[in-house]
Order: structure tokens, then sequence, then C-alpha cells
């Protein structure tokens, strides 16, 4: 079985802190780079850290970004107040730049994209946010990667992280209890932070059937025996 050498982004918040939790306690992943515009706080053997503030060119960052076989694109912004056009310029053009660089470097890579449930692949739709992330989806797949795949997660459970510095510590800390009604009544629509990041992991390393991965697919990714 292969190991996985892997880039992170987005790792100060909710999904990327689940993710790079996950990855440094994986026996399968070797080594994991984190590029942020801060520093996660997390010390390990296996992790590097860049901080670079402009994610739209990390071209300057090439000669560090060569030899690995996984990335976990976890950053993302809210939609709330921000028109189209501002909206796609941290959306989609950021990530794509992001990922071009990526697939010149690493074209064994496997590139994991965090989008969201309700996310619109004809591009057609009313709603704003899900047309970019179907846009976004549609074009990192024509990219020269060994393989894409966009995961398209709704209500996420997490767990505490190592250092509760984030918001979501707060948020699990005093809403736990709703997570555990909505598993009940709404299972469908929830998946734990475990499992995504889980599921992410093993897209890379065994691979899954569809290229665009809703609620069940991760779950049943997640479970994989390997």
């Amino acid at each position: 079985m292969k190991k996985l050498n892997v880039i992170i982004t987005g790792a100060t918040g909710m999904i990327g802190e689940g993710v790079l939790y996950e990855c440094l306690h994986h026996p399968k992943v070797e080594k994991v780079l984190v590029i942020g515009r801060n520093s996660t706080g997390y010390s390990h053997p296996k992790l590097t850290e860049i901080i670079h503030k402009d994610f739209s060119d990390i071209t300057s960052l090439s000669d560090r970004l060569t030899g690995y076989n996984a990335c976990y694109f976890c950053l993302g912004v809210t939609a709330l107040g921000k028109s189209e056009a501002e909206y796609t310029g941290l959306t989609y053009t950021l990530t794509l730049n992001f990922a071009k660089t990526l697939a010149a470097l690493n074209p064994e890579m496997t590139f994991c994209y965090i989008s969201g449930a309700g996310t619109d692949s004809s591009e057609k739709g009313r709603t704003m946010w899900a047309r970019v992330k179907g846009k976004t989806e549609n074009d990192l797949m024509k990219l020269p990667f060994k393989k894409v795949y966009n995961f398209r997660p709704g209500g996420i459970e997490p767990f505490l992280p190592l250092k509760p510095t984030q918001t979501y510590y707060n948020t699990y800390k005093y809403l736990g209890w709703l997570f555990s009604v909505l598993k009940v009544i709404a299972p469908g629509m929830m998946i734990s932070l475990k499992d995504l990041s889980a599921a992410m992991i093993n897209a890379s390393l065994i691979g899954y059937s569809k290229n665009t991965l809703e609620m069940k697919d991760m779950k049943i990714l997640a479970k994989a025996v390997i």
C-alpha cells in the first residue's frame, strides 16, 4: 500500500483542522505540508508549515511543493454579503490558480476539494454560491491530476481539537446535544468530521467510483477496508 505525502489548506478552519489531525495520526500518511496564512499551532514530526498570504499565487513556493501525491483543499469563504464577482475571485479563481500550480508540479497527485451539499454542476441555477462551486468542481476535473474528487458535505459533526482555538470548539461544547438529535432525525444530512476526513484520505489511497461524492458516498468511503 502506498504512503501519502499530503498538502493541506484551510487547516485553521473546522474541516481543515480535522483533516490535519487525522492525517497526523494516520499510519499511511508519511508527511504533511500545511500552507496557511497563519500557523495551526500544531507540532508533530510529520508536519511542516508554510505561512503564505496570497493563495491566488503560490508559484514562488514551487521548489517546496514537489514530491506530494495528495492535496486536501479545505479553504473556503461564505458567500454571505459578497457579490458574485467577489465570491468567484475568492472561490473559483483562487482555487484554480492554486490547483494549476500543483498539477504542473505533481501530475500523480490526487486533489480532494471541499465543496458543499447543493452545489450546482450545471452552473446555471439561481443560487450564486452553488453555481460558482459547480464551476470550480467542473474545471478542477479538467486539470492534469491523477484524480480529482469533489466532496459535498452538508451538516458536519465536529470533534474537539487538541487546542481549543477554533470557533467550532465552543459550538460543539454547547450544542453537542443538537448534533446527536440531528443524527437521529436526519441522518442523511449529517456526517462526522472524522468520517469526512477518513473519506478524503481513503480517496487518495484506494480511490472511488465517482468523482463527486455526496453524503452517502463519503460515509461508504470512510468505512472502506484498506
